[in-house]
Order: C-alpha cells, then structure tokens, then sequence
C-alpha cells in the first residue's frame, strides 16, 4: 500500500446570495484559484456550474477534519506558557508607551528635516496610541518557519516572521521587524515592513510587495481601496535595549 499525506488550503463559505458570491470568486480568483472550495448549506445550480467553469475543485455540506502537527502543538504549548500575566502586560503595555513617546521626538526631528508638517505625524500617533489601549498582545519572540498564530483582537509583535510562518490578527497588527512569511489582518490598519518573499492579505485583499516601501509601512483599507504610507524614511527599531 503507498500513501501520500497533503496539506491542503481550504476556502470555508456558504451562499446567500449567487451574485454576491459570483462577484466574490471572480474578484479573489487568483488569491483562492488553487483552494479547495467548501459549501457550507445549500447551493444553486447557477454557482455549482460557475464553480465547474471557473476550475474551482468544491465539496458542499462535508465535514473536513481539521488538526496540527506535534512541533505546532509544542510551540502552541510553549507560547501560552510564556503568556505574561496581567501584570506584566500592563507593564509591557506602560514600557510600550514610554518608548512611544521617545520615538515621538526621533520622528518630529526626521520630518522636521525633511519639511514635513509634523502634526500629521501627532495625529498618527494618536490614531496609534488609541488602537494600542484595545486589546492587545505583545509578543517578543521570532515566528519560525511553520508556526501559525492566530489572535482574537490587536498583534505587536517585537521580532521577525520567517519564511514558511503565518499570522492571523482579527485586530490591527504591527510587527517591527523584517516579515517574510505570510500575513491575514482583517483589522483597520497594519504596520509591517516585509521581504519579497512574504505574502500579504488584508481584509481579503492581497498586497502587492512592489508598493511596500523598504521601510516600515502603513496599511489601510478606505473605501474598499488599499491605501499605504511609508511611516518615516528611515526604518524605526521599536526593540528595548
């Protein structure tokens, strides 16, 4: 007997409404072209023969199993036993902020030099510090090649994402140093500075990494368009000494 074991990329959705969903597919055809397409309840004959045209492989009302190897597992394991308690999170939170306020001044000096009207810099930073006081994770440790972390809610992270890794915010996510794995934000904004190599996808939009500065960037969705600006000219390094 010979076996073979794949991993497969799964597109979960049901249909309400066949325009909507026709528009939909046609519009993500090249981020879900290779997807398996699962139908969750009932499906007209219109987007089964949409499905079939476009080469999309679907199942409707299968129950797929679902499950992580052993290192995912471990590292899970080992993430939630490195959770810092509450108190520690508000002095993360606090020595956060402090180092806010000290790159407040590195970034006025920076656009001060460069003509640029510094109160859309404080307006920025507000904007950020208001997004930093919702729920919040902070974590300090690189994502390695096969990690996937998911989180309910805002991401900073304080390392880098190696090729190979995936993050899931459904808040906003900043990560400060270099990512080359894949990103899935679904929050109103994100700050990333990325390689080639990563893959991102915000609020179901995939990102072209040919518009992303080499610099950290500010991601946004306005009207459903993706709006991107570079934060400051040069890279920031939010990392304690």
């Amino acid at each position: 007997m010979k076996n073979r074991q794949y991993s497969v990329k799964v597109l979960e959705t049901s249909i309400e409404n066949d325009d909507e969903f026709i528009d939909f597919m046609q519009k993500y055809h090249l981020l879900f072209k290779d997807h398996l397409v699962l139908i969750t309840g009932k499906m007209s004959e219109r987007s089964e023969t949409y499905l079939k045209e476009a080469g999309y492989h679907y199942l409707n009302n299968v129950t797929l199993p679902t499950g992580r190897t052993k290192k995912a597992l471990e590292e899970e394991f080992e993430i939630r036993e490195k959770k810092p308690s509450q108190a520690m999170q508000e002095t993360l939170k606090e020595s956060l902020r402090k180092e806010m306020e000290a790159e407040k001044d590195l970034l006025r000096e920076a656009l001060q030099s460069a003509k640029v009207d510094v109160a859309i810099l404080q307006q920025e930073l507000h904007a950020l510090h208001k997004k930093l006081d919702r729920k919040l994770t902070v974590l300090d440790t690189m994502v390695r090649s096969g990690r996937e972390i998911n989180i309910d809610g805002d991401l900073l992270l304080l390392n880098r994402v190696n090729s190979g890794a995936s993050i899931y915010t459904s808040g906003n996510l900043i990560i400060t140093q270099m990512v080359e794995g894949a990103l899935r934000c679904d929050g109103q904004f994100m700050m990333v500075m990325v390689s080639p190599k990563a893959n991102i996808v915000f609020n179901g939009v995939e990102v072209d990494n040919a518009l992303l500065k080499d610099t950290l960037n500010r991601i946004e969705l306005i009207e459903n368009e993706i709006h991107i600006t570079p934060v400051i000219k040069k890279e920031i390094n939010w990392e304690q000494s």
